[in-house]
């Protein structure tokens, strides 16, 4: 018989709290890629693109 580690209220990560970093686009769709920071999303958006945040919960692509 196998057992299971005893599940604990830390294993469960509220996705409300998973923040990205992506670019919208001029076209208003989300940059196919993701980035580490705000500061590396700056670096790569060109004018007339937006740097945003949000979490999986909200994540969409217009």
């Amino acid at each position: 018989m196998t057992t299971s580690p005893a599940r604990t209220d830390t294993d469960w990560v509220d996705p409300r709290d998973q923040i990205k970093v992506g670019v919208l686009m001029a076209n208003g769709r989300l940059a196919p890629r993701n980035f580490a920071s705000v500061a590396e999303a700056e670096a790569w958006a060109i004018e007339g693109e937006e740097v945003v945040q949000y979490n999986l919960v909200c994540e969409c692509d217009r």
